[in-house]
């Protein structure tokens, strides 16, 4: 038998832990207090009351020992500094686009981007809009507009890529609203409020070819690129061999321009950065970023922030962790659904999503669900988890006052980068197990003060 790792059933961590850092085990009468004091808003919460921390796996990830390295090398010149020239031919190197901005993380990038082309009337399309995306849109007035294949609505629907864009839904909508009315058309890859779903290469083409018929450019929000494109590497027929850098590049290929949350895929605790092949679009949004980043060349980030990006855009297109990193939410997902959990399938590359209205039907859709369960995974076991439904998706109608709930009732459990062992997965299994026998006891939420934008980040809530 060989001695190829590769060989065997079992997916190992490809890294060993170099550092630590200690985990409070809180009790759940200590729990109660917690999070009655948070105002039931898990976003409140300290994260040293967190024993497994899954709320988000953006810039929650371990870096690793060349990351760190780079760090020593960062070069803190006001303007033009060395790890600028780093950064920028890194991710040309595996992007391809002509202008690289950095910024201090995705949402400043899509802010900038808005703010650039967007007015107020206008339409944005997506597969799926992501929090910040959608709030920088309607911040511009303008309408961000999901258009996702209907398998992608459906959590139990096994089609291999529910992160696409419908065509036809694209092309009817800009017939519909006009060509002067939508200023881009962005695809989220992977689909993170549609479960973490992957797009296909195919579906990027045909989205590009509505596009170019009316002279409509193509953005990604490529906060997870590397995992979109492992899945294609893995489902998509025809590209089994290819590498998974020459998938980015052929994918990038196809887009005039990304927003990029470097939190995620970019394998580092804070930075992200805006790209265009415009250089008209780009010295906007340089001057722009000027009044509120910072100079082009470091856009509100340390010289070392940007080396620790360069490193790590070579890192995660590397495929033993690529492979280990869909390895864990399969995991993950399989025992939630063992236990009887309806989990978005198949589980996506960064997070597994549990279906909180059909576990919990006994609980409407405007009493929350998915923010019952969240809730209720703390107070059984100290793991922090993520509404995403209607707390961070409903619409209120500012003149009637009248909520209308989210597509889906889901709650993300997002799994940091190279952070957590086996053992900590199992544990989060062993609490998901408990909790489950408790279901029908769980109760709803109503909301009892919230923000206009971004509500789920500092709304109060209180059980009903």
């Amino acid at each position: 038998m060989s001695s190829d790792h590769k060989t065997f059933r079992t997916v190992i961590e490809p890294f060993t832990i170099k550092s630590v850092e200690p985990l409070r085990l809180t009790t759940k009468e200590e729990r109660i207090g917690i999070l009655e004091e948070a105002k039931h808003n898990l976003f409140k919460i300290k994260s040293q009351d967190v024993i497994i921390d899954l709320l988000t796996d953006s810039g929650t990830g371990a870096m690793s020992s060349e990351q760190w390295a780079a760090i020593m090398r960062g070069d803190e010149s006001y303007a033009g500094s060395l790890s600028f020239q780093r950064f920028e031919a890194a991710v040309q190197d595996l992007m391809g686009f002509k202008n690289v901005i950095p910024t201090h993380q995705g949402r400043a990038a899509e802010r900038i981007l808005f703010s650039v082309m967007c007015k107020p009337g206008d339409v944005v399309p997506n597969n799926t809009h992501f929090d910040t995306t959608r709030a920088n849109v309607e911040f511009q007035h303008a309408e961000a507009r999901d258009l996702v294949i209907n398998e992608g609505l459906d959590p139990q629907s096994r089609h291999p890529f529910k992160g696409n864009m419908d065509p036809e839904k694209l092309e009817e909508t800009i017939k519909d609203v006009g060509v002067d009315r939508i200023p881009l058309c962005m695809l989220t890859i992977t689909n993170n409020s549609g479960g973490g779903q992957p797009v296909s290469m195919g579906n990027v083409k045909a989205v590009k070819a509505v596009l170019d018929k009316y002279g409509i450019p193509l953005y990604f929000d490529a906060a997870r690129f590397a995992e979109n494109a492992y899945f294609i590497k893995l489902r998509e027929p025809g590209y089994e061999e290819i590498p998974v850098k020459e998938i980015v590049r052929e994918m990038m290929g196809y887009a005039d321009g990304c927003t990029m949350s470097a939190k995620k895929d970019g394998m580092v605790n804070i930075g992200g950065f805006l790209c265009t092949n415009s250089d008209v679009l780009a010295q906007q949004e340089k001057d722009l970023l000027i009044l509120t980043e910072g100079f082009p060349t470091y856009g509100g980030l340390a010289g070392r922030d940007l080396d620790a990006i360069a490193v790590g855009l070579t890192e995660v297109v590397q495929e033993d962790y690529l492979k280990y990193r869909l390895a864990e939410a399969r995991y993950l997902g399989e025992h939630l659904a063992e236990i009887g959990y309806p989990i978005v399938q198949p589980p996506g590359g960064h997070a597994v999503y549990i279906d909180a209205k059909e576990l919990l039907p006994h609980i409407p859709p405007l009493q929350y669900p998915g923010q019952s369960l969240s809730t209720a995974f703390f107070l059984e076991g100290g793991i922090r988890t993520v509404e995403i439904g209607s707390v961070m998706f409903g619409k209120i109608d500012e003149k009637t006052g009248v909520e209308t709930p989210g597509h889906m009732e889901l709650v993300r459990l997002a799994l940091p980068r190279r952070t957590h062992t086996q053992s900590h997965i199992d544990y989060v299994v062993e609490v998901a197990r408990e909790l489950y026998d408790k279901r029908a006891s769980l109760r709803g939420y109503k909301i009892t003060k919230q923000p206009k934008f971004l509500r789920h980040f500092s709304a109060e809530f209180s059980p009903i």
